[in-house]
């Protein structure tokens, strides 16, 4: 029996440049019964996460394929040649890749959607999906709100589509201790709202000298080397606030995870409806005091456990920031309601995951 995880190409499984996609794929792995059955096909890296598990493919320049379409077709390869005839196929984020594997495999194939549906090659129109709903054994949404978009306009059977929040490691036992410093974690581009975070804190820093403003990220994640006009500006803004503001640019998780330990407040100012919200699910697991857009599936994650926003802008986001730094008592509450609220571990998507493979591997006995 073997399961073989396709990545999009442009995804870096990489323990110093990993984004969302692949971040969840490895937390998915850390507790499932199949880890040795598992071969993670991808771009090819120099430190990949699981090596393994990892097949690094490289891009040829002398294909006619596409990248995506490359790496399928090499994976395929492999696979076709593998003596063992149980196996599974669950390619995340590129639905247009399902009608070129399906000709050329047997096995059963799911597809995991982290994006709108709607918006991606291969699923933006109804008929799409429904041909999806046809060719796969099961569909994995990130959110309730992207099941729904997959689901607009289909009337038919969808008993095999299913919700499964992406899992976060919470890495520490014990509630932390917090420090007075407000975090945006993300990258700087505008659907994520950083720009709004740093007009609040031109409008609030002042009033609050004791606290300290962080901004991790850059324009494009797994380094500051590519940047943008945008990205610049919003930079030299921060910066324009002085001390109070520390600028640390492109992190891995490691270190993110360490400023989200002892940060009091994170700020999650996204304008485009975010498919999940990894930030929020790992602001939760490090107990941190949530401000985040009514947006996307954010707030499944955050419930009541944060602040939510409806039409974020700078006047509302530093009027809540100012309330939450003035208000000890009301920034512990959340706190504390994020840390014991906390339900989306990797050890619960990991295990639910390998439920639903168990009963593919059933169906196609």
């Amino acid at each position: 029996m073997k399961i073989n995880i396709l990545l999009p190409y442009k995804e870096k499984f990489d323990e110093n440049k990993a984004s969302s996609v692949s971040i969840t794929v490895r937390n998915n792995l850390l507790y499932s019964k199949y880890l040795d059955k598992i071969k993670i096909f991808g771009q090819n890296v120099e430190s990949p996460l699981f090596k393994d598990n990892f097949f690094g493919i490289r891009y040829s320049a002398l294909s006619f394929k596409s990248k995506n379409k490359f790496l399928a077709y090499e994976m395929l390869k492999i696979i076709n040649k593998d003596p063992d005839k149980k196996q599974l196929i669950e390619i995340h984020n590129r639905p247009y890749l399902i009608d070129q594997i399906t000709k050329r495999n047997k096995f059963p194939i799911t597809l995991f959607f982290h994006n709108d549906p709607q918006t991606m090659n291969g699923s933006k129109s109804v008929k799409d999906r429904e041909k999806i709903l046809e060719k796969c054994a099961a569909i994995f949404c990130v959110s309730e709100f992207i099941k729904k978009k997959f689901l607009q306009g289909i009337n038919g059977d969808v008993k095999k589509i299913y919700v499964l929040y992406n899992g976060v490691e919470r890495k520490i036992i014990r509630f932390p201790n917090k420090n007075n410093e407000v975090l945006f974690v993300g990258r700087l581009v505008p659907e994520k709202g950083v720009n709004f975070y740093v007009e609040a804190l031109k409008l609030i820093a002042d009033k609050h000298p004791e606290w300290s403003f962080g901004l991790i990220g850059s324009f494009r994640l797994g380094d500051n080397k590519n940047t943008s006009l945008y990205a610049n500006a919003v930079i030299k803004k921060f910066k324009s606030i002085g001390s109070q503001a520390k600028f640390y640019g492109y992190q891995d998780n490691r270190f993110v995870q360490e400023k989200m330990k002892t940060a009091s407040i994170i700020v999650i100012p996204s304008l485009w409806q975010e498919p999940f919200g990894l930030v929020a699910a790992e602001a939760m697991s490090n107990g941190i005091c949530i401000i985040a857009s009514r947006v996307g599936g954010i707030p499944e994650i955050v419930k009541s456990n944060g602040i939510l926003i409806d039409n974020i802008n700078n006047k509302k986001l530093s009027d809540k920031l100012d309330y939450l730094m003035q208000n000890e008592i009301l920034r512990k509450d959340y706190q504390k309601k994020a840390w014991k609220n906390f339900r989306l571990s990797s050890e619960i998507s990991s295990k639910r995951l390998d439920h639903f493979r168990k009963i593919i591997f059933s169906n196609f006995d």
